[in-house]
């Protein structure tokens, strides 16, 4: 006689399977989401926005790519005629001037060149509002010393029509039992945009513009301006779909930032930087630590004054970031906006 045992496991496993159900579960439209090779990716509703990218095998980090409403990237990585601006990498932090090394050039053999690394992630905040990046860097001398320690926060902000905003904060204070760090007067640093080939006014059909109706590189280089705008032609779609779209990267100086409005250093070949020591530099200390917020807007068409003023008053009016000890079970770091 053949005896049948009846296990109770399987119809166990069936029943809890189908408690689950994906009506349960909301994904947040803004994400954050790490990947292979120190990258992290940007998104909403699934659909990559921008990449931020901190590899040692470069100098310093970058955002690469920048895309546009279109979906095509609005930046480009180094320079359309010159191979000594490879280090104009899309959208980056760099500076001339830190203690007196260069961190804005790439390293070449027997030079004083410094190399920025990211130390560690604090905190990633997926939301329907907004997705949030919170990390730390070195600023570190040939030597090896670090000089300068670099808190940054990234917020993608989704808008109408495709549109999207990413929101940084940056704060620099001297490293860990270090008083002071000296940035020199220059024209380099500490935010730069290199914008697509088909943007640029010289090798493209883009304009630049500011905030105060100035227009091209002559009428607009060194002077101060709420915003700086270059807007132009990008191609997208393959073979018989594909078209040119007119798309833009406006860049606002934070009202709040020391020497507001900033001055800006411009060149029609494609890229736009908040120039922070134009005129002089700047003392960072313990005690007083630079804190400076950023916005780009990926925006469809030209520049729009009144669409970029409304912009403007909203991103004055919108409380920084905080950083802090999470009392969250599984977190170490949260980062959330001031309350108002």
């Amino acid at each position: 006689m053949h005896r049948v045992f009846r296990s109770t496991a399987l119809p166990a496993a069936l029943a809890f399977a189908s408690a689950l159900s994906a009506a349960d579960f909301s994904p947040a439209r803004c994400e954050i989401v790490p990947l292979p090779d120190q990258q992290v990716s940007f998104c909403v509703d699934g659909a990559e926005k921008l990449r931020w990218h901190f590899d040692e095998k470069y100098p310093r980090p970058f955002f690469y790519p920048f895309n546009g409403p279109s979906g095509e990237s609005l930046t480009r990585m180094g320079h359309p005629g010159a191979q000594n601006h490879d280090h104009h990498r899309s959208v980056w932090f760099a500076h001339n001037k830190v203690n007196g090394v260069d961190f804005w050039a790439d390293p070449r053999p027997n030079g004083k060149f410094g190399r920025i690394r990211q130390k560690l992630w604090l905190a990633y905040a997926d939301g329907d509002e907004e997705a949030i990046m919170a990390t730390l860097a070195g600023w570190f001398a040939p030597a090896g010393a670090e000089i300068m320690e670099q808190e940054t926060v990234a917020a993608l902000i989704p808008l109408a029509d495709n549109e999207h905003l990413l929101e940084l904060q940056l704060t620099f204070r001297p490293p860990d039992k270090g008083e002071s760090t000296e940035l020199g007067k220059t024209n380099f640093g500490f935010l730069a945009v290199r914008v697509a080939k088909s943007i640029s006014a010289y090798f493209g059909g883009g304009q630049l513009r500011n905030s105060e109706g100035q227009v091209g590189e002559p009428d607009i280089f060194g002077k101060p301006a709420r915003w700086m705008d270059y807007s132009g032609p990008i191609v997208v779609g393959v073979g018989k779909e594909r078209k040119v779209v007119i798309e833009g990267v406006t860049f606002f100086d934070h009202p709040s930032n020391p020497r507001h409005p900033t001055k800006w250093h411009v060149r029609e070949d494609g890229w736009m930087g908040a120039s922070f020591c134009m005129d002089e530099g700047f003392t960072i200390t313990r005690d007083k630590p630079l804190e400076l917020r950023y916005l780009l807007h990926a925006h469809n068409g030209g520049h729009d004054q009144n669409k970029a003023a409304k912009v403007f008053e909203d991103f004055s009016q919108r409380p920084g970031f905080e950083i802090f000890k999470s009392k969250r079970k599984h977190r170490q770091y949260d980062v959330r906006r001031k309350a108002k």
